[in-house]
This record gives C-alpha cells, sequence and structure tokens, in this order.
C-alpha cells in the first residue's frame, strides 16, 4: 500500500499530527491549581476527550494495519489502562504507554484459546473479564457448589458485580468485615471507568492488598487461605491477604527441653515460625526466601540466610535441589523435602539437623548456615550438619563454660556406651581371655536358656516396643506402663531364666545413651550401629569388630553433607574447631565461625587489644 493511499484511508491524519503537539505543550505549561481550574469548564473538556479520542482512533487504526487479525480490546479494558498507566502522567506519556501496550497485545496475539495454552504449559493464563465466566470456572476446577469449605460472597456495590472467594476456616472474617463495612457505602459516582483501580487504592481497606491477573497463581492464592475479589468487566482480580490459619501458642519443645533459657518453640505455622527467629536476629541482612514445593500440595517452604555471612554456592546449590523437587506433595512437609533433596539413599545417618529450638535456629544463622522453614511442620532443617553438630545440646551454652564442658563430655561418654558397650560385652565374654585384669568379674556366672546374641536381640526388640508404646500411650497411662515394663518384663524375664542379669543391665545403659544423643535421628543409626557390632562380634569375634568399626567409620567419613564433610573436624582434621567441640569454650573466646561453612566473614566480632 502507496503513501497516498494510506493518507485517503486515514482522513484527519495531518490535522491530528499538527494538533496533538500543541495540545500537548498546553497541558505541560498549565499543569497548575489554577491552569486546571480554568480549563474545568465543558468547553475545556469536551476538548480533551476529543484529543483522546484523536488517539485512540490513530492507535487502533495503527494497530489493525499491522495486525489486523489481532483481538480488539475492550472500551471498559481501555479506560482500566489508561487510569492504571497515565492517570497522573502528561498527555505525551499516556500515548506512548499505550501504544506499547499495544504492541504487546499484538506481539501476545491475545486470545483465550493462547491463554489457555499458557495455562497447561505452566506459563501465565488470564482471568476472564466476565463474572459469570469466573464464576463457572470456580465450580470446575475449585469445586464451588460441591465443596462446602468453597464460599463465594456475591455482591453489588456502585452497581458494579463484585464477588468475594474465600476458603472457609482459612480466612480472617474480622478483616474480610471491615472490608464489606467500607465497600458498602460506595455509590455509582464514586467508581470511575477504571473500578479495578478505585477498589485497590481507595476502597479495600486491607494493609496487603495485589491485584493479579494469573488465574493459577490466584487460585493458589485463594488456597493458602487469600481472600479474592473478583469485579465484572475487569480481567484482574484483587488477592486479599487475609488468611488466619489454625494455630497452637509456642510450647518448649519435647526433645530439646533445658533448664535454663526460652520455653518457646516452633509451631505449625511458618509466619510463626519466622517471627520467632526475626525477633532474635533483628540483622537487615535476614533473609526470607519462598517457594512452593508440590505440584498438588503447593506447600510454602521458606529457605532463610544472613545475606552477608552465607556461601553463595551454598546457597545457589540448596536453591537448586529444592527447586529441581517434582512432585505431588509433600504433606509430611520437612521429611519428605529432606529426603528428595538430600537423596542420601539407605543411609541411616542424618545428614540434616532439625531443630525446633528458634534460639538454635539464631545461633546457626549467625555462623552463616541456610535453615530451610516447612509450612505445617513444627522443625527446621539446618543446613549442613556434621555428625559433632548432632551430639551437641542446647543446654550445655546455658550453663558455664565448665559446666558445660562436664556435661558434653557426660553425653559424649553415654553415646559411646551406646555404640561399643554392648560389643564389647559380648568380646569378653565369648573370649575371656581378652579382658584386662580389673575387669575379671565382668561376665555370666551363667548364660541362660537362650544364647546371649538372641538375648540382646531380644532386648534391643523389647526397648523399640515400650518406646513406641510410649508415644501412643496416654499421658496419665505411661506411669503405670513403665511399671508394669519394669516389673513383669524385667524381674520376670530374669527368674525364668530367659535373660540373664548383667544383659538387661548393660542394654539399660546403653538404651540410656542413646535417649541422651541430642538428635533423635542420630540415636536411631547408632542403634542400628550397635545391632550390626553385635552381629559381627557374635559371626567373627575380634577380626569382626575390628573390621566392622573400621568399615562404618570409613563410611562416615566418605559422608558429606551438601558437599561438607559429615565427620568435620575429625576428618578433615580443624585443631581450633575440634577443640570447640570437646570444650565448650566462652563466648568472648570463640571469635571465629565454623570453616566448614565458608562464610562470607569468617570473624564473629572485632578483635580487641
Amino acid at each position: 500500500m502507496d503513501k497516498d493511499q494510506e493518507q485517503h484511508n486515514e482522513p484527519g491524519q495531518d490535522y491530528r499530527q499538527a494538533s496533538i503537539p500543541g495540545m500537548m505543550k498546553l497541558e505541560n505549561e498549565q499543569d497548575t491549581e489554577a491552569g486546571r481550574e480554568k480549563h474545568s469548564s465543558g468547553k475545556s473538556e469536551r476538548g480533551w476527550r476529543q484529543v483522546k479520542g484523536f488517539i485512540h482512533a490513530k492507535q487502533l487504526v495503527d494497530g489493525n494495519k499491522e495486525n489486523p487479525h489481532a483481538e480488539s480490546r475492550s472500551d471498559h479494558q481501555q479506560k482500566r489502562e489508561e487510569g492504571q498507566n497515565g492517570h497522573d502522567q502528561p498527555l505525551h506519556a499516556r500515548s506512548k504507554a499505550q501504544g506499547s501496550r499495544q504492541g504487546q497485545r499484538q506481539s501476545q496475539g491475545g486470545g483465550k484459546s493462547q491463554g489457555k495454552e499458557r495455562g497447561q504449559d505452566g506459563r501465565e493464563e488470564r482471568i476472564p473479564s466476565e463474572l459469570d465466566d469466573v464464576l463457572e470456572r470456580l465450580k470446575n476446577e475449585l469445586g464451588y457448589g460441591s465443596s462446602f469449605d468453597v464460599v463465594v460472597r456475591e455482591m453489588i456495590f456502585g452497581e458494579r458485580r463484585v464477588a468475594f472467594v474465600f476458603m472457609n476456616g482459612l480466612a480472617k472474617d474480622t478483616l474480610q468485615t471491615e472490608v464489606l463495612k467500607r465497600l458498602t457505602y460506595l455509590q455509582p459516582d464514586d467508581l470511575s471507568s477504571d473500578a479495578l483501580h478505585a477498589f485497590l487504592d481507595m476502597y479495600v481497606p486491607a494493609s496487603q492488598v495485589k491485584s493479579e491477573q494469573d488465574w493459577n497463581k490466584l487460585l493458589t492464592g485463594i488456597l493458602s487461605g487469600g481472600t479474592a475479589l473478583f469485579i465484572d468487566k475487569e480481567a484482574t482480580a484483587l488477592l486479599i491477604d487475609a488468611k488466619n490459619f489454625p494455630a497452637r501458642s509456642p510450647d518448649e519443645p519435647s526433645l530439646e527441653r533445658v533448664v535454663r533459657g526460652s520455653r518457646d518453640g516452633f509451631v505449625e505455622t511458618l509466619m510463626m515460625n519466622v517471627s520467632l527467629v526475626r525477633r532474635r536476629l533483628r540483622d537487615p541482612q535476614l533473609r526470607y526466601e519462598l517457594m512452593q514445593i508440590g505440584e498438588r500440595t503447593q506447600t510454602d517452604v521458606c529457605i532463610a540466610y544472613v545475606a552477608d555471612l552465607v556461601d553463595k554456592e551454598l546457597l545457589k546449590s540448596i536453591k537448586e535441589k529444592i527447586s529441581m523437587v517434582k512432585v505431588d506433595g509433600i504433606p509430611l512437609a520437612d521429611k519428605q523435602l529432606e529426603e528428595a533433596t538430600v537423596k542420601r539413599g539407605w543411609s541411616p545417618f542424618p545428614l540434616v539437623r532439625y531443630s525446633e529450638r528458634p534460639d538454635v535456629v539464631a545461633s546457626h544463622l549467625l555462623e552463616g548456615a541456610v535453615v530451610v522453614f516447612v509450612d505445617t511442620s513444627p522443625s527446621v532443617m539446618i543446613l549442613p550438619t556434621t555428625y559433632f553438630d548432632l551430639v551437641q545440646h542446647a543446654e550445655e551454652n546455658r550453663q558455664t563454660p565448665f559446666i558445660g564442658t562436664y556435661l558434653r563430655w557426660v553425653r559424649f561418654i553415654g553415646i559411646f556406651a551406646s555404640l561399643f558397650l554392648l560389643p564389647l560385652w559380648l568380646l569378653f565374654v565369648i573370649h575371656p581371655e581378652l579382658k584386662p585384669q580389673a575387669l575379671e568379674f565382668l561376665g555370666p556366672s551363667k548364660t541362660g536358656k537362650l544364647p546371649l546374641l538372641v538375648q540382646f536381640l531380644l532386648a534391643e526388640v523389647g526397648v523399640d516396643l515400650l518406646r513406641l508404646a510410649s508415644v501412643h500411650t496416654p499421658t496419665s497411662l505411661a506411669t503405670a506402663m513403665s511399671l508394669v515394663s519394669a516389673i513383669l518384663i524385667g524381674d520376670i524375664a530374669v527368674q525364668t531364666g530367659i535373660f540373664v542379669n548383667e544383659v538387661i543391665l548393660y542394654m539399660s545403659v546403653a538404651a540410656i545413651g542413646m535417649f541422651a544423643t541430642p538428635s533423635y535421628e542420630l540415636g536411631l543409626a547408632n542403634r542400628i550401629v550397635r545391632l550390626v557390632l553385635i552381629t559381627l562380634v557374635a559371626a567373627f569375634q575380634v577380626p569382626g569388630f575390628i573390621v566392622g568399626t573400621t568399615v562404618i567409620l570409613l563410611f562416615l567419613c566418605m559422608e558429606r553433607s551438601f558437599n561438607r564433610p559429615y565427620m568435620w573436624p575429625f576428618i578433615p582434621f580443624d585443631f581450633r574447631a575440634m577443640m570447640n567441640i570437646i570444650f565448650r569454650t566462652p563466648v568472648l573466646q570463640n571469635r571465629k565461625r565454623p570453616n566448614l561453612l565458608r562464610p562470607q566473614q569468617l570473624d564473629k566480632m572485632p578483635e580487641t587489644e
């Protein structure tokens, strides 16, 4: 098409090009209060509307020439975008913004079929502009009408149909009532052509409100406890943060009790947990990054770290492993996430540390560790970890350095006894010549009716049964169950000759050492190691004990937690860190962060002269 033909198809083009710059100049010169009052007359308003109409008509003609098959935008949508993007802009800025939006629409080829394809591919899927279409999709996709907890409240405000959508039991009704109370005062004259802009900026009295155009993200927000506000003739909805999750008050963790210290612990609500840590760590560098895991559950996972301390490579590795998890869901929260990211196979040893204490998590964050919160779980993952991290307890740091060191050594002795006491005693019984002169009293006078190996296996299974029974027994019956287990099972089993007295004694010591292990997962893993050593000693005597211990030690040395050696600082050896594990050093003498974490700042505090 030549230039003459184009001018023929666009009558008045020269007039518009000559008039628009002059009108823009007039607007810029008189953008004051007096100027606005001067041009508030009906003649001036008609002039401005004509200029806007000329601009709009020219853009439609240009857009139809470039892409004649593109879908035209409705009048209310055009006015809404003008109100959003150019409400307070000069005329030439509005024309540029409108031209860029027109180009985006042409490049997208925006149609309903393409929007649906984008939703199937995991990309943005637009919200229907008609409220009836929205309700129909809610019936098909969210279960509106069939699920009783899906609530849709249709109302009319300012002669505009709106619909509130939320999940009963997850939304805060007091905040919804305040929103409805404010909206009931709206009159038709209060709403301009851009109703969405008016609702968002002026008429929804909620602190956290955002507009959303993606249908899938909006559904996820509703299922997460938010309240969606749909407005008829608008392809964008408002998502109001009016969550009210069922939650319990913070209590002291049952597995990490202390004599001195805080009594609050994590709960099943993510916001409560991150607030407990933020209360203790008021560092502006503390970061909480949120992501959703699970195609169906869309579970919130929060990665916490201190930006100027954490190792960037470690943080990047953890993010990538979590983002690569593709499962239907993680209803069991952090444990399933650990299995999907760590991928330790059949190894019984825990490669992450769990904690339910906010003070423990805050102290690890200050050392440069990465912490992972998972919604609906009261425990938090601390990454990376080592074997020696799992044998430390918060009580040691709540006492003086001397008492803390003593408590740490007692715990180490109990863990060592739970691993090697029973295998060594069985080895001395099988080979009495190996006993030192001072330990001649060891060994049973009679072996009983069952072999010692069978007695140990039965005792191990019996202790596990008692532990499982104590978990499922009501608190009022726990005392009675302990009496039954101590008197009937222990005493009568020895009298009938099923067990030997020393087997019960040493099994009890090993069980106490296992329960003294701060990490519950490590205690269970140590029990498996003890059973393996007992079996090897019974089968191969001295070679079985030596080879079994060596193989288990080598296995631990080869383990890695997020590319960090599991047996650090023993292997590879770090003298300073090893001293910090053997002794509970005073706070003012512990000036360095662990080398294992590779922190950006190694010094905890400035050196003093």
